[in-house]
Protein backbone atom coordinates (compact mmCIF):
# COMPACT_ATOMS: atom_id res chain seq x y z
CA UNK A 1 0.00 0.00 0.00
CA UNK A 2 1.15 3.64 -1.34
CA UNK A 3 1.74 6.38 1.61
CA UNK A 4 -1.91 7.52 2.79
CA UNK A 5 -3.24 10.64 1.23
CA UNK A 6 -6.23 12.05 3.59
CA UNK A 7 -8.83 13.78 1.02
CA UNK A 8 -11.01 16.50 1.93
CA UNK A 9 -13.94 17.48 -0.45
CA UNK A 10 -15.12 21.34 -0.42
CA UNK A 11 -18.53 21.29 -2.37
CA UNK A 12 -21.12 18.22 -2.86
CA UNK A 13 -21.98 19.30 -6.42
CA UNK A 14 -22.07 16.90 -9.41
CA UNK A 15 -18.37 17.46 -10.16
CA UNK A 16 -17.65 16.40 -6.21
CA UNK A 17 -19.58 13.02 -7.08
CA UNK A 18 -17.57 12.71 -9.75
CA UNK A 19 -14.25 13.11 -8.54
CA UNK A 20 -15.39 10.95 -5.16
CA UNK A 21 -15.90 8.59 -7.13
CA UNK A 22 -12.47 8.23 -8.60
CA UNK A 23 -11.28 8.48 -5.69
CA UNK A 24 -13.29 5.23 -4.80
CA UNK A 25 -11.37 3.40 -7.25
CA UNK A 26 -7.93 4.67 -6.23
CA UNK A 27 -8.07 3.20 -2.35
CA UNK A 28 -4.99 0.78 -3.72
CA UNK A 29 -3.32 3.82 -4.81
CA UNK A 30 -3.68 5.45 -1.15
CA UNK A 31 -6.35 7.92 -1.53
CA UNK A 32 -8.78 8.01 1.56
CA UNK A 33 -11.64 9.85 1.16
CA UNK A 34 -11.11 11.06 4.74
CA UNK A 35 -13.54 14.19 5.00
CA UNK A 36 -16.51 16.40 3.10
CA UNK A 37 -17.32 20.14 3.51
CA UNK A 38 -20.58 21.36 2.99
CA UNK A 39 -22.74 24.98 3.80
CA UNK A 40 -25.33 22.86 5.58
CA UNK A 41 -24.51 19.77 8.22
CA UNK A 42 -27.62 17.69 6.55
CA UNK A 43 -25.88 18.05 3.03
CA UNK A 44 -22.99 17.03 4.36
CA UNK A 45 -23.94 13.95 5.93
CA UNK A 46 -25.54 12.76 2.94
CA UNK A 47 -22.69 12.94 0.41
CA UNK A 48 -20.56 11.46 3.42
CA UNK A 49 -22.94 8.69 3.92
CA UNK A 50 -22.97 7.93 -0.16
CA UNK A 51 -19.30 8.26 -0.88
CA UNK A 52 -17.84 6.72 2.13
CA UNK A 53 -16.08 9.59 3.70
CA UNK A 54 -14.79 9.21 7.45
CA UNK A 55 -15.89 12.48 8.54
CA UNK A 56 -18.71 15.12 7.63
CA UNK A 57 -18.44 19.49 8.16
CA UNK A 58 -21.23 21.47 7.90
CA UNK A 59 -18.89 24.34 7.06
CA UNK A 60 -15.91 25.29 4.93
CA UNK A 61 -14.13 26.37 7.70
CA UNK A 62 -14.32 23.01 10.03
CA UNK A 63 -12.98 21.24 7.09
CA UNK A 64 -9.83 23.00 6.69
CA UNK A 65 -9.14 23.35 10.43
CA UNK A 66 -8.92 19.34 10.51
CA UNK A 67 -5.71 18.69 11.07
CA UNK A 68 -5.58 15.24 8.76
CA UNK A 69 -6.78 16.71 5.91
CA UNK A 70 -3.74 16.74 3.57
CA UNK A 71 -5.33 17.89 0.32
CA UNK A 72 -8.55 19.40 -0.66
CA UNK A 73 -10.51 19.55 -3.74
CA UNK A 74 -12.28 22.31 -4.55
CA UNK A 75 -15.85 21.44 -5.85
CA UNK A 76 -17.63 24.93 -5.54
CA UNK A 77 -18.83 27.17 -8.38
CA UNK A 78 -16.06 28.89 -9.89
CA UNK A 79 -17.38 32.13 -8.79
CA UNK A 80 -16.07 31.05 -5.35
CA UNK A 81 -12.84 29.50 -6.24
CA UNK A 82 -10.70 32.23 -5.06
CA UNK A 83 -12.31 32.89 -2.00
CA UNK A 84 -12.23 28.93 -1.12
CA UNK A 85 -8.55 27.92 -2.12
CA UNK A 86 -7.51 31.25 -0.40
CA UNK A 87 -9.47 29.69 2.95
CA UNK A 88 -7.52 26.49 1.97
CA UNK A 89 -3.87 27.97 1.67
CA UNK A 90 -4.67 30.07 5.39
CA UNK A 91 -5.05 26.73 7.11
CA UNK A 92 -2.10 24.83 5.06
CA UNK A 93 -3.84 22.76 3.26
CA UNK A 94 -2.87 21.72 -0.26
CA UNK A 95 -5.63 22.56 -3.26
CA UNK A 96 -6.87 20.62 -6.22
CA UNK A 97 -9.24 23.44 -7.61
CA UNK A 98 -11.86 22.68 -10.29
CA UNK A 99 -11.32 25.13 -13.73
CA UNK A 100 -11.66 27.82 -14.37
CA UNK A 101 -9.45 27.91 -11.55
CA UNK A 102 -10.86 31.42 -10.75
CA UNK A 103 -13.12 34.04 -12.35
CA UNK A 104 -9.85 36.31 -13.49
CA UNK A 105 -6.26 36.34 -13.55
CA UNK A 106 -6.01 38.95 -10.79
CA UNK A 107 -7.05 36.43 -8.67
CA UNK A 108 -5.09 33.49 -9.95
CA UNK A 109 -1.91 35.55 -9.28
CA UNK A 110 -3.54 35.87 -5.45
CA UNK A 111 -3.93 32.13 -5.46
CA UNK A 112 0.16 32.01 -6.70
CA UNK A 113 1.41 34.04 -4.26
CA UNK A 114 -0.01 32.63 -1.24
CA UNK A 115 0.81 29.38 -2.29
CA UNK A 116 4.30 30.67 -2.76
CA UNK A 117 4.24 32.16 0.59
CA UNK A 118 2.78 29.51 2.22
CA UNK A 119 5.30 26.62 0.45
CA UNK A 120 1.76 24.87 -0.57
CA UNK A 121 0.91 22.66 -2.90
CA UNK A 122 -1.76 24.13 -5.57
CA UNK A 123 -2.81 22.58 -9.26
CA UNK A 124 -5.94 23.15 -11.81
CA UNK A 125 -8.04 20.30 -11.99
CA UNK A 126 -7.85 20.50 -15.72
CA UNK A 127 -9.02 16.40 -16.44
CA UNK A 128 -8.45 16.00 -19.60
CA UNK A 129 -4.56 16.62 -19.63
CA UNK A 130 -4.03 14.03 -16.99
CA UNK A 131 -6.00 11.19 -19.07
CA UNK A 132 -3.27 8.49 -20.78
CA UNK A 133 -4.95 9.20 -24.82
CA UNK A 134 -3.62 13.30 -24.64
CA UNK A 135 -0.66 11.83 -22.06
CA UNK A 136 0.48 10.12 -24.92
CA UNK A 137 -0.45 12.29 -27.95
CA UNK A 138 1.89 15.49 -26.03
CA UNK A 139 4.45 12.90 -26.08
CA UNK A 140 4.39 11.05 -29.73
CA UNK A 141 3.41 15.44 -31.19
CA UNK A 142 5.66 17.30 -29.10
CA UNK A 143 8.78 15.01 -28.35
CA UNK A 144 8.89 12.30 -30.63
CA UNK A 145 7.58 14.44 -33.61
CA UNK A 146 5.28 11.71 -35.20
CA UNK A 147 3.15 14.77 -37.24
CA UNK A 148 5.93 17.11 -37.75
CA UNK A 149 5.87 21.06 -36.97
CA UNK A 150 2.23 21.57 -36.04
CA UNK A 151 0.90 24.06 -38.35
CA UNK A 152 -3.00 24.31 -37.13
CA UNK A 153 -5.44 22.88 -34.43
CA UNK A 154 -8.95 22.84 -34.81
CA UNK A 155 -10.99 22.62 -31.42
CA UNK A 156 -14.82 22.55 -31.18
CA UNK A 157 -16.40 21.90 -27.73
CA UNK A 158 -20.29 23.28 -29.17
CA UNK A 159 -22.58 20.92 -27.49
CA UNK A 160 -26.54 21.24 -26.72
CA UNK A 161 -27.56 21.37 -22.96
CA UNK A 162 -30.38 20.74 -21.65
CA UNK A 163 -30.08 22.98 -18.04
CA UNK A 164 -32.66 25.12 -16.90
CA UNK A 165 -33.01 28.48 -16.75
CA UNK A 166 -31.76 28.92 -13.07
CA UNK A 167 -28.55 27.15 -13.73
CA UNK A 168 -25.64 28.69 -12.46
CA UNK A 169 -24.56 28.91 -15.95
CA UNK A 170 -26.72 31.23 -17.12
CA UNK A 171 -26.01 33.45 -14.07
CA UNK A 172 -23.59 36.66 -14.29
CA UNK A 173 -23.40 36.93 -10.79
CA UNK A 174 -22.05 33.08 -10.34
CA UNK A 175 -20.06 34.04 -13.32
CA UNK A 176 -21.44 31.53 -16.09
CA UNK A 177 -20.60 31.47 -19.57
CA UNK A 178 -19.11 29.44 -22.18
CA UNK A 179 -15.64 30.89 -21.74
CA UNK A 180 -14.64 30.16 -18.09
CA UNK A 181 -17.30 26.95 -18.90
CA UNK A 182 -16.04 25.73 -21.57
CA UNK A 183 -13.46 27.93 -23.30
CA UNK A 184 -11.00 26.65 -20.79
CA UNK A 185 -11.13 23.69 -22.24
CA UNK A 186 -10.42 24.52 -25.63
CA UNK A 187 -7.48 26.84 -24.27
CA UNK A 188 -5.61 24.59 -22.07
CA UNK A 189 -6.01 21.77 -25.34
CA UNK A 190 -4.18 23.91 -27.11
CA UNK A 191 -1.61 25.19 -24.53
CA UNK A 192 -0.42 21.60 -23.94
CA UNK A 193 0.51 21.45 -27.79
CA UNK A 194 1.06 24.73 -28.60
CA UNK A 195 2.22 26.50 -25.57
CA UNK A 196 0.56 29.11 -23.51
CA UNK A 197 2.35 32.17 -25.47
CA UNK A 198 0.59 33.26 -28.89
CA UNK A 199 1.53 36.04 -30.52
CA UNK A 200 -1.76 37.37 -31.08
CA UNK A 201 -5.37 36.27 -30.21
CA UNK A 202 -8.85 37.91 -31.38
CA UNK A 203 -11.71 36.16 -29.70
CA UNK A 204 -15.45 36.95 -30.26
CA UNK A 205 -18.72 36.06 -28.54
CA UNK A 206 -22.53 36.44 -27.85
CA UNK A 207 -24.44 37.59 -24.88
CA UNK A 208 -27.93 34.89 -25.12
CA UNK A 209 -29.83 33.33 -22.40
CA UNK A 210 -29.14 35.25 -18.98
CA UNK A 211 -26.87 37.74 -20.07
CA UNK A 212 -23.84 35.52 -20.55
CA UNK A 213 -21.55 34.14 -23.37
CA UNK A 214 -23.67 31.07 -25.36
CA UNK A 215 -20.81 30.93 -27.90
CA UNK A 216 -17.67 32.11 -28.23
CA UNK A 217 -15.13 31.96 -30.58
CA UNK A 218 -11.22 32.48 -30.77
CA UNK A 219 -8.42 32.79 -33.39
CA UNK A 220 -4.62 32.32 -31.60
CA UNK A 221 -1.68 33.06 -33.84
CA UNK A 222 1.67 31.48 -32.20
CA UNK A 223 5.52 32.36 -32.85
CA UNK A 224 6.53 30.45 -35.57
CA UNK A 225 3.04 30.58 -38.18
CA UNK A 226 0.83 27.82 -36.20
CA UNK A 227 -2.92 29.05 -36.10
CA UNK A 228 -5.42 27.76 -33.50
CA UNK A 229 -9.36 28.38 -34.03
CA UNK A 230 -11.38 27.27 -30.81
CA UNK A 231 -15.26 27.16 -30.44
CA UNK A 232 -17.57 26.53 -27.73
CA UNK A 233 -20.82 26.73 -26.96
CA UNK A 234 -24.25 26.09 -25.23
CA UNK A 235 -26.64 25.69 -27.52
CA UNK A 236 -25.15 24.59 -30.92
CA UNK A 237 -24.11 20.72 -31.55
CA UNK A 238 -20.62 20.09 -32.77
CA UNK A 239 -18.73 17.49 -33.24
CA UNK A 240 -16.51 18.47 -29.58
CA UNK A 241 -13.17 17.20 -31.33
CA UNK A 242 -9.93 18.80 -31.27
CA UNK A 243 -7.70 18.17 -34.51
CA UNK A 244 -3.78 18.81 -34.76
CA UNK A 245 -2.61 19.21 -37.90
CA UNK A 246 1.20 19.05 -38.88
CA UNK A 247 3.65 19.01 -41.77
CA UNK A 248 3.71 15.33 -41.71
CA UNK A 249 0.51 14.59 -40.57
CA UNK A 250 -2.56 14.84 -38.46
CA UNK A 251 -4.97 13.83 -35.86
CA UNK A 252 -8.04 13.59 -34.59
CA UNK A 253 -9.20 13.22 -31.48
CA UNK A 254 -13.27 12.94 -31.31
CA UNK A 255 -14.44 13.77 -27.74
CA UNK A 256 -11.59 15.59 -26.88
CA UNK A 257 -12.29 15.98 -23.60
CA UNK A 258 -12.10 12.49 -22.19
CA UNK A 259 -11.00 10.90 -25.34
CA UNK A 260 -9.54 7.58 -24.89
CA UNK A 261 -9.45 6.92 -28.84
CA UNK A 262 -8.11 9.02 -31.54
CA UNK A 263 -6.88 8.29 -35.48
CA UNK A 264 -3.69 9.43 -36.73
CA UNK A 265 -3.15 10.21 -40.88
CA UNK A 266 0.37 9.88 -42.03
CA UNK A 267 0.52 12.07 -45.08
CA UNK A 268 3.41 10.69 -47.09
CA UNK A 269 1.98 6.68 -46.78
CA UNK A 270 -1.69 8.04 -46.66
CA UNK A 271 -1.92 5.74 -43.95
CA UNK A 272 -4.66 6.02 -41.02
CA UNK A 273 -4.15 4.32 -37.49
CA UNK A 274 -5.72 4.15 -34.86
CA UNK A 275 -4.26 5.00 -31.23
CA UNK A 276 -6.59 3.58 -28.90
CA UNK A 277 -5.48 3.78 -24.81
CA UNK A 278 -8.62 1.46 -23.90
CA UNK A 279 -11.26 2.82 -21.41
CA UNK A 280 -10.71 4.66 -18.14
CA UNK A 281 -9.79 3.22 -15.03
CA UNK A 282 -12.92 4.55 -13.41
CA UNK A 283 -14.32 7.81 -14.42
CA UNK A 284 -11.37 9.69 -16.25
CA UNK A 285 -10.95 11.86 -12.93
CA UNK A 286 -8.73 9.33 -11.33
CA UNK A 287 -5.75 10.64 -13.07
CA UNK A 288 -5.70 14.05 -12.03
CA UNK A 289 -5.87 13.04 -8.38
CA UNK A 290 -3.00 10.31 -9.07
CA UNK A 291 -0.97 12.94 -9.90
CA UNK A 292 -1.77 15.61 -6.95
CA UNK A 293 -1.02 12.15 -4.93
CA UNK A 294 2.49 11.57 -6.20
CA UNK A 295 3.26 15.56 -6.05
CA UNK A 296 2.37 15.53 -2.09
CA UNK A 297 4.35 12.07 -1.58
CA UNK A 298 7.65 13.72 -3.77
CA UNK A 299 7.35 16.67 -1.92
CA UNK A 300 7.00 18.87 -4.79
CA UNK A 301 4.62 22.61 -4.76
CA UNK A 302 3.25 22.27 -8.52
CA UNK A 303 2.86 19.61 -11.41
CA UNK A 304 5.02 19.28 -14.24
CA UNK A 305 1.83 18.70 -16.38
CA UNK A 306 -0.54 21.53 -14.65
CA UNK A 307 2.25 24.60 -13.45
CA UNK A 308 0.64 27.00 -11.56
CA UNK A 309 2.23 29.68 -13.83
CA UNK A 310 0.51 28.21 -16.09
CA UNK A 311 -2.90 28.26 -15.07
CA UNK A 312 -2.23 31.79 -14.17
CA UNK A 313 -1.25 32.31 -18.00
CA UNK A 314 -4.40 30.78 -19.11
CA UNK A 315 -6.41 32.99 -17.06
CA UNK A 316 -4.96 35.80 -18.48
CA UNK A 317 -5.93 34.49 -21.89
CA UNK A 318 -9.07 34.20 -20.54
CA UNK A 319 -9.07 37.90 -19.89
CA UNK A 320 -8.64 38.90 -23.00
CA UNK A 321 -11.18 37.20 -24.30
CA UNK A 322 -13.63 38.22 -22.78
CA UNK A 323 -11.94 41.71 -22.86
CA UNK A 324 -12.19 41.56 -26.55
CA UNK A 325 -15.75 40.57 -26.20
CA UNK A 326 -16.54 43.33 -24.02
CA UNK A 327 -18.23 41.26 -21.46
CA UNK A 328 -17.54 41.63 -17.91
CA UNK A 329 -19.01 40.38 -14.80
CA UNK A 330 -21.42 42.33 -12.19
CA UNK A 331 -19.08 41.89 -9.50
CA UNK A 332 -15.62 42.57 -11.23
CA UNK A 333 -14.08 46.01 -9.73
Amino acid sequence: MKEQIRWGIMGTGWIAERFSTALNALKEEGAVLYAVGSRTQETADTFSKRFGFEKAYGSYEDLVSDPAVDVVYVATPHRFHFENAMLCLEHGKAVLCEKAFTVNAAEARTIAQKAAEKQVFVMEAFWTRFQPLNRRLHRLVCEDGLIGDIRMMQIDFDKIEDWPDTHRIYNPQLAGGTILDLGIYTMSYAAYFLGAEPEHIHGECTIGKGGVDDQCAMLLKYPGGALCLQTAALQTEGRREALILGTKGQICVPQFSKATRCTWTDYASGTVTDIDEGDFLCNGYEYEAMEVMNCLRDGRLQSSIMPLDETVRLMELLDEWRAQCHFRYPFED
